[in-house]
């Protein structure tokens, strides 16, 4: 530890009264995420405008003192414990939805604002919001632009990224840049803005975001469909992509989830159902129900075990509701669930389900396959009884494994949640020499005395 910094922390709380904690008691609630590591930061900033993350970073970069920047907290790989110590930034004041502008279609938040808190505000103007991570009701658009967040309706709207038009963010110096702007179009210089998301904290910290919106589409309807097979489901899902549809969600799930789901919401529909997939529409009314119809055609030709129909946004949510619980009923099974969010060319979906039984036979281990099936993206659940002799060995070994198969069939070791630490190993092996080489230049550039979220991939 610095000798210095206790001095030093007493100095910025002077400073910034009312925004810099240094309790013990705070400093244990800010020392990670979801993930399983921790590590006590020295002090808890919480600051209520731009010009307080300024200070704290002008602050820090003088002094060296590591800063790692803080959304929600609802991270799955660890990308916000302070492993340096220093100063964590939590961005939870700064939770103002500054202007929703329905004439340019645009939205300005400040980083706190809980994403479901601005699609609730929006939709109240037919205005819509798209990216839907599933911790939607917790999580902060601060942290979906450092992550950037997807979700199921990724398949058809796209991710975080793709509705990020401008950001305010300070850089590790302090500085302040406006970056993007507000037009749906914007091909002045290089595109910077989007530098920073996905950047996990390491670049500078978001204090304001610009987001495009689109209009509300009037009618949703969906189909919830069991399978006695994951061959059959994984064949109804490119039957319907092969019949010219693009749905706004694609969701599917192995067995073991459904099983646990059963447990937890005694949901007829799931019991002794091998694989479900969740099909979504969305648009005018006639057309939706239409082609709906013309899904249930397209499906049945698979001799699904059953069909429902949920029209209109009510009844659609009354199935999301359920697949808001896979998560939590894999939890209630006693086990622990490390989470990965690997991501596989469509083509391979056939081929990762049944990798993933062969990696529970080889390693003695369950695997809980989840998730959104139309763009690749499987929650891929290793659950681990850490008790049993060998388990730890057992599941670092089946991990090793999966991604370096993902790796193998051209797919990605995350698709959401990031490095963080919980990746970091396997860094190297998806990421070329000169790709790393490039990140740290930019890191370099963009933070050269590496203060911001010290330890993680770069």
């Amino acid at each position: 530890m610095n000798p210095s910094l206790p001095r030093q922390l007493a100095a910025l709380k002077k400073l910034l009264p009312g925004e810099i904690v240094l309790a013990p008691s705070v400093l244990r609630q800010y020392a990670g995420d979801k993930w399983f590591a921790t590590h006590l930061p020295d002090a808890v900033a919480l600051p209520r405008s731009r010009r307080s993350v300024a200070t704290i970073l002008r602050f820090a970069h003088r002094h060296a003192i590591p800063v790692t920047p803080r959304g929600a907290g609802y991270g799955y790989v660890g990308g916000c414990v302070p492993l340096r110590g220093g100063i964590v930034v939590s961005l939870e004041r700064m939770n103002r939805i500054v202007e929703i502008n329905a004439d340019d279609f645009v939205a300005v938040t400040q980083p706190g604002v809980i994403t479901a808190t601005l699609q609730d505000a929006v939709e109240k103007q037919k205005l819509f919001y798209p990216p839907d991570p599933a911790s939607r009701g917790e999580s902060f658009i601060g942290g979906n632009i450092a992550t950037n967040a997807g979700g199921p309706r990724c398949l058809k709207y796209g991710v975080t990224r793709d509705y990020v038009l401008g950001l305010e963010v300070v850089l590790a110096d302090g500085t302040i840049v406006r970056l993007g702007g507000r037009t749906h179009k914007n091909k002045t210089g290089f595109d910077l803005h989007r530098l920073f998301v996905g950047s996990e904290g390491l670049l500078g910290i978001v204090t304001e975001a610009t987001l495009k919106l689109l209009p509300l589409p009037p009618y949703r309807a969906n189909l919830a469909i069991g399978f006695a097979t994951m061959r059959a489901a994984i064949r109804s899902l490119h039957a319907i992509l092969g019949a010219g549809f693009l749905p706004a969600a694609l969701e599917l799930a192995d067995a073991f989830t459904l099983a646990a789901a059963y447990q937890r919401t005694r949901s007829e529909r799931l019991r002794g159902c091998r694989a479900h997939l969740i099909v979504e529409l969305d648009g005018q009314r006639n057309s939706v129900r239409g082609e709906i119809r013309t899904l249930q055609r397209i499906v049945r030709a698979q001799r699904p075990l059953f069909i429902e129909t949920g029209l209109g946004g009510k009844a659609c949510e009354a199935v999301w509701k359920i697949r808001r619980e896979f998560s939590y009923a894999l939890r209630d099974t006693g086990l622990t669930k490390l989470n990965q969010d690997i991501v596989v060319p469509r083509s391979r979906l056939a081929d990762l389900f049944a990798f993933a039984g062969r990696l529970q036979k080889k390693h003695q281990l369950q695997l809980a396959c989840f998730g959104h099936a139309g763009d690749g993206n499987i929650h891929t659940n290793i659950m681990v009884d850490f008790t049993q002799t060998g388990a730890k060995r057992r599941s670092s070994a089946a991990l090793d494994e999966l991604f370096r198969q993902v790796l193998a069939w051209g797919g990605s070791i995350t698709g959401e949640h990031g490095i963080g630490i919980a990746k970091r190993r396997w860094w190297p092996l998806a990421v070329s020499q000169p790709a790393r080489d490039l990140h740290r230049t930019v890191k370099r550039a963009l933070d050269p005395r590496q203060i911001l979220n010290p330890g993680k991939f770069v």
